[in-house]
């Protein structure tokens, strides 16, 4: 019999984080390959979901305490539309998904889980991703640790950053 460990999810399905605060404003100053940050922008920040859905869960998070996109100013809307392109773009280089999820969760009631602070995701798929584990055993199967997918990102990321000025 195979076992699965995710041991990094513990404290996310208890509910035992000790994490005080924003949990996004908290990485607005933080170790970037500690924490998984693969850029910063003028006002948004791009890192890997700590609790992924899929390997390569992206995160793009504003860098204002704001919960909408409707409080987003035109200059964060811009920006946004570039590093969304950035963010698909490296996935399909770095982990060559046969789709991609993009979007956000606007309040509780829409699935946020963190509601106060706009951010969006970005996900990979791939045919088959999803399977009995999720369905009937509410679990999800890795075959990547998060280091693994920010090793494999990070570098096809910023040499798409650097190209795009």
């Amino acid at each position: 019999m195979d076992r699965l460990y995710t041991p990094w999810r513990f404290a996310y399905v208890t509910g035992q984080t000790d994490e005080e605060g924003c949990v996004f404003c908290n990485r607005l100053e933080c170790d970037d390959v500690e924490q998984y940050v693969l850029h910063r922008g003028a006002h948004w920040y791009i890192i890997m979901n700590h609790f992924p859905y899929t390997n390569g869960h992206m995160l793009l998070v504003l860098k204002r305490h704001e919960s909408t996109l409707t409080a987003c100013r035109p200059e964060e809307l811009a920006e946004m539309s570039q590093l969304i392109w950035i963010m698909e773009t490296a996935l399909r280089e770095a982990v060559n998904p046969h789709g991609v999820n993009c979007g956000y969760n606007g309040g509780s009631s829409a699935g946020a889980g963190i509601p106060e602070h706009f951010h969006l995701h970005m996900l990979p798929r791939w045919s088959g991703d999803t399977n009995f584990m999720t369905t009937i055993a509410e679990t999800r199967i890795m075959p990547q640790t998060l280091r693994e997918s920010y090793d494999a990102i990070a570098p096809v990321m910023a040499r798409l950053l650097a190209k795009s000025g």
